[in-house]
């Protein structure tokens, strides 16, 4: 038994913040969108207990990932001991990116386990089960084009963007998440996305409505240090986006092309200076 699922990285065309809840998590408005840059994971029953691989890296023994926890979860949830297996990860999403690559990863074990395992077993409970590690995972599971509420949990599927090129370019930094939280909290933003704008402009297919709506809140608590993604975003208008904005908490930003032609003119002008850069189409929905 070998089975392989892709795990597409995913973009924030809309986030935002709505405050701190009780249980510590944020209360979130967000329209996510699955795109074609991706990770390659493959689940074999083989070996013994859980084995994880990435890029030829072997998880130390005793040592329980997120990979190992979904497993668990997806077992436990289905009533039987887990067999043994081994995830292999062939990985092409920066990590740390704001691309839920991570939660991407471990949704598509968890669709390789549902197809094996359990295919009967309903999308929502696969989600519920995903967010037992990770409030990205709901929708990773399912991908495509969705709108988050909650910490993330609260799925509503929307119409696909339209066809259109994407230029994602991650600058060498990493951002704290938890920090730039702590910076937010502190502040209010002077804009905040206008959701219910660009659900309308997806529902008409109006890709200069959707990109003209493009917005992520975390950019106005930016500390200076990480500025640098103000002059991608910048550079990525120069060489012909729509618009563009950072993904999540960053740093990754992103630019929506409609012709082939600019996006990959822009990629190779990108790469010059920021190696992690890429080209990538929408993705749909998932399962």
């Amino acid at each position: 038994m070998k089975i392989q699922e892709q795990a597409p990285a995913k973009i924030n065309l809309a986030l935002n913040i709505l405050g701190r809840r009780t249980d510590g998590y944020h209360e979130l408005r967000m329209v996510m969108q699955s795109v074609s840059l991706c990770d390659t994971v493959t689940v074999e029953e083989t070996g013994i207990g859980f084995t994880l691989l990435s890029d030829g890296f072997t998880v130390p023994a005793g040592k329980s990932s997120l990979e190992q926890q979904a497993a668990e979860a997806f077992f436990a949830a289905v009533g039987r001991p887990m067999p043994p297996l081994t995830v292999h990860l062939e990985k092409t999403t920066p990590a740390y990116a704001g691309l839920g690559g991570g939660s991407a990863d471990v949704a598509a074990l968890l669709r390789c386990l549902r197809r094996q395992y359990a295919p009967e077993m309903p999308v929502e409970q696969l989600r519920a089960i995903g967010l037992t590690v990770g409030s990205d995972m709901p929708f990773c599971v399912s991908g495509g084009t969705a709108m988050a509420e909650g910490r993330g949990e609260r799925l509503t599927a929307l119409p696909a963007l339209p066809d259109c090129w994407i230029v994602l370019c991650k600058p060498e930094f990493g951002i704290p998440t938890p920090a730039l939280f702590t910076l937010a909290d502190a502040g209010t933003p002077k804009n905040r996305p206008d959701i219910d704008g660009m659900i309308r402009a997806l529902s008409a297919g109006d890709l200069d409505g959707v990109a003209a709506r493009l917005c992520n809140v975390f950019e106005e608590f930016l500390p200076e240090e990480y500025h640098e993604v103000f002059h991608i975003k910048n550079r990525l208008l120069e060489l012909g986006a729509l618009n563009a904005a950072m993904s999540g908490s960053g740093p990754t930003v992103f630019g929506i092309f409609r012709e082939e032609t600019a996006a990959k003119a822009a990629l190779t002008a990108l790469k010059q200076r920021y190696p992690q850069t890429y080209l990538a189409k929408p993705v749909g929905e998932l399962v």
